[in-house]
């Protein structure tokens, strides 16, 4: 039901979606899909859902494979990440993470763009042993919707993304991330 869902929402939008045009993409009585799910906003969140562990997935395959020797390399494979599954993932280009059908579509207590920076700080913390402190997380979230809104903007401008909108994301994010998470702290002021 949750690949039915994604081909839909890729050919009719959220607003188009219909359980009852589910059932039939999905082959399967109306009655099977309210087993499982009341009404279309539990399938776009399963489906949200599966996409960011499919997300986290392809991040730490990418972080175990690849030879990554400093952080940002792992920040352009987050965004790498995030730019191939617009290209290949039925269903995210439309949904992204959840935020076309609600900003707290993943946790009631924070946006869904915060979850994904507390997903990033995560492995950035565990593969590059970066300090999981407040500072990181606030950086991340200002990174995660800067970028967010960028890849959104390559895919606007060109079906297959804008290659210099999404060099210049790539850019941006890095140079603002590089000047906030390894600035060196201040020594305090001599009186």
């Amino acid at each position: 039901m949750l690949d039915a869902c994604a081909e839909l929402v890729d050919e009719v939008g959220y607003e188009g979606l219909t359980t009852t045009l589910l059932a039939e993409r999905a082959e399967v009585a109306i009655g099977s899909v309210y087993q499982f799910f009341p009404d279309k906003r539990a399938i776009v969140q399963a489906l949200t859902l599966r996409t960011m562990e499919s997300y986290l997935q392809r991040l730490d395959e990418r972080f175990a494979s690849d030879d990554l020797s400093h952080w940002w390399d792992g920040v352009d494979a987050g965004i790498d990440e995030y730019i191939s599954m617009h290209r290949t993932v039925p269903g995210f280009r439309t949904l992204h993470f959840g935020d076309v059908v609600d900003l707290h579509l993943l946790d009631e207590q924070r946006d869904n763009n915060g979850v994904i920076a507390d997903q990033l700080a995560r492995v950035l913390t565990e593969r590059f042993g970066m300090a999981d402190e407040p500072r990181l997380r606030f950086c991340l979230e200002i990174a995660v919707e800067a970028a967010d809104a960028l890849i959104k903007l390559a895919f606007r401008r060109k079906q297959e993304g804008d290659e210099r909108v999404l060099a210049e994301a790539k850019a941006l994010i890095r140079e603002y991330l590089h000047r906030h998470v390894e600035a060196p702290t201040e020594p305090a002021a001599q009186p």
